[in-house]
């Protein structure tokens, strides 16, 4: 789905409401029509020059662990071939690229792929 149509789709409801409350607000007489559609006329610019804004957020892109490839890590305790790892001060569960090798504590790592919550490291020589 393109960003713009989410976007969108998130704005809906909040047009929605600031549309009821301004028909109320104008049918009880606190306030002129014309002057009610030019606030909700205002309330959809203002969202419309905002997606240039807030765009990234609405664009898929790489989350979670998967954000970790290349970086390199500390382990944290031995890996044979499991074991933990830290990342830029988070700790991870990882697991070593050669399941017969092993990383000794304070071995530096560099995480070659991700899945889920666990990365695959290996070694740096």
């Amino acid at each position: 789905m393109h960003p713009w149509i989410k976007y969108f789709l998130f704005q809906i409801p909040g047009w929605f409401i600031a549309a009821m409350v301004l028909f109320f607000v104008a049918r009880w007489q606190w306030l002129p029509n014309w002057l009610a559609v030019l606030c909700f006329s205002g309330w959809v610019l203002k969202d419309l020059l905002l997606y240039s804004f807030l765009r990234r957020a609405y664009e898929p892109g790489v989350t979670g662990s998967a954000r970790l490839i290349g970086a390199r890590g500390i382990a944290h305790g031995d890996l044979a071939p499991h074991g933990y790892i830290r990342v830029r001060g988070e700790l991870w569960r990882a697991v070593l690229n050669h399941p017969d090798g092993m990383v000794r504590s304070g071995t530096e790592v560099e995480i070659v792929s991700a899945h889920r919550m666990e990365v695959f490291v290996r070694r740096i020589d």
